[in-house]
């Protein structure tokens, strides 16, 4: 907002000057000085206290060298390379040069993405996800952008949003269900998933939700030139109108404003107007859930947002969204009807089940679904097949580092047998590929047993009760209305 600098006032379709004329040109204009912490607080106030406030002058926050030379320093080292195979390393060869270049290219508007490099990762139910790796200096352009848009939009998000966004994180949205189902009167759950979502995002809509707060057409410019920029398989180049990329820095920012205004703002308007018990919802990216207090709610919502995401060219996976009984009386209830448990729900890699804490108070359970812990093991014995002829020591440190790395993300309270099966499991695999190195020599399982209380590290709990946690995070604010 306010006044824009003569140089950011640069628009589309002027000759490129040559020489030193570009440096002399972009000295002056970076020589000024730029705070980039208080350029995104200034932002920041305005998106917070003028809602419906449009802006109009952000490339220069977006060229300025600081913030390229900031998201250059903040990309990972050691990343896949794009379609232009240039690494980390390689393009910080030349960094200032190169960055004075992109900063007077995205100034001018002739800056081009390159198309995505195509690229595929395992999913737990042994289907392949497509990623897109874009070209290192779209990374870069990309990052820097987030970062300007993130200062309006963090202002605008509902609580109840936790994909991908500073500050929340998967545990958050994970402490938000827990607490919601047990402090609030929830007897029934729907678990929802988009199918699809990334792949069908309508490019249309997309651009009407992002004019809403964004009025610098020379932004808007620059992320329908990500959108079209392509995907490159296996040396063809295909587009489309519809989805966006899944790998770059801008696609969960993408993601999450088009859920905002298609799904999040709308879910407010409905609890607030036809809900008739007690309602929560927690979204992470594509994936939500929500609880209700009475089915004839659940009912009513689920044949709602059905139609509603069907307006804007989304729809509930038909396989992954179901409405179960769930919460403090289901398990009195199932076991009156057919002697059964209540059914589970999976979200963000755990599997909620109705049980019970020491003192026989509900609480909801979370295990790492099996799913996960498979795939996870298939993905362990793949590397150990891979790494059969290293020595103990470099396998063990890197099964050290798995481990590890599972207890970091599953290590919540209750799910401390899943952990130790896990790490079991783990070392099992590691004894049969050590066996398979020699047929005369065979390990016997008590100095494997060492082995492994030597390299794997212990299982333990490492992360809060919901509720402790909860409460710190939002100050005693809500974070599922």
């Amino acid at each position: 907002m306010g006044e824009i600098p003569a140089a950011a006032e640069a628009v589309e379709g002027r000759r490129q000057a040559k020489g030193n004329a570009v440096a002399a040109r972009m000295s002056r204009r970076l020589g000024r000085e730029y705070d980039m912490g208080k350029a995104l607080d200034g932002i920041r106030q305005t998106a917070k206290g003028r809602p419906g406030a449009k802006f109009t002058t952000l490339m220069h926050h977006i060229y300025a060298a600081e913030r390229l030379r900031a998201a250059y320093f903040a990309l990972k080292r050691k990343a896949a390379a794009g379609v232009d195979g240039q690494t980390w390393q390689s393009y910080g060869e030349n960094l200032e040069a190169r960055l004075l270049d992109l900063s007077d290219r995205l100034a001018r508007g002739a800056y081009r993405p390159q198309p995505v490099r195509r690229v595929y990762i395992d999913k737990a139910d042994g289907s392949k996800r497509p990623l897109g790796v874009p070209a290192l200096e779209d990374k870069l352009v990309q990052l820097a952008t987030t970062e300007v848009l993130n200062a309006i939009y963090e202002q605008d998000f509902v609580g109840f949003s936790y994909g991908f966004r500073p500050g929340k994180s998967a545990h958050n949205a994970l402490d938000a269900v827990s607490v919601g189902v047990e402090k609030r009167k929830v007897n029934w759950i729907l678990d929802a998933d988009i199918s699809k979502f990334y792949d069908t995002i309508d490019h249309d809509w997309l651009i009407r939700f992002i004019e809403h707060r964004v009025a610098d057409t020379r932004v808007v410019r620059l992320i329908k030139k990500w959108l079209h920029a392509g995907v490159l398989e296996d040396g063809r180049l295909t587009q489309s109108e519809v989805g966006t990329v899944q790998g770059g820095s801008i696609s969960p920012l993408l993601s999450n404003i088009y859920l905002h205004y298609a799904f999040d703002l709308w879910v407010k308007q409905w609890r607030a107007r036809h809900a008739e018990g007690d309602m929560i919802v927690v979204r992470y990216a594509d994936d939500w859930v929500a609880g209700f207090q009475y089915l004839g709610d659940a009912g009513r919502f689920q044949r709602a947002v059905t139609e509603r995401l069907t307006h804007f060219g989304l729809k509930l996976h038909k396989d992954k969204t179901r409405l179960i009984e769930f919460g403090r009386f289901a398990r009195e209830n199932c076991r009156r009807r057919n002697g059964g448990k209540p059914p589970t729900f999976d979200f963000l890699g755990f599997t909620h089940c109705c049980g019970k804490t020491s003192k026989g108070k509900f609480a909801v359970l979370r295990l790492t679904n099996a799913k996960r812990m498979r795939a996870k093991l298939r993905a362990v014995k793949e590397q150990l097949r891979r790494r059969m002829h290293q020595t103990v020591a470099e396998q063990g440190k890197y099964l050290r580092a798995v481990v590890t790395g599972y207890v970091r993300y599953f290590g919540v309270p209750r799910n401390g047998e899943s952990l130790r099966r896990f790490r079991l499991c783990v070392g099992k695999l590691w004894h049969r590929a050590l066996r398979r190195r020699s047929q005369k020599n065979r390990l016997k399982w008590q100095r494997m047993t060492r082995l492994i209380a030597h390299w794997l590290p212990p299982t333990q709990i490492c992360h809060p009760y919901p509720h402790q946690r909860l409460i710190v995070t939002t100050q005693g604010r809500s974070r599922m209305r």
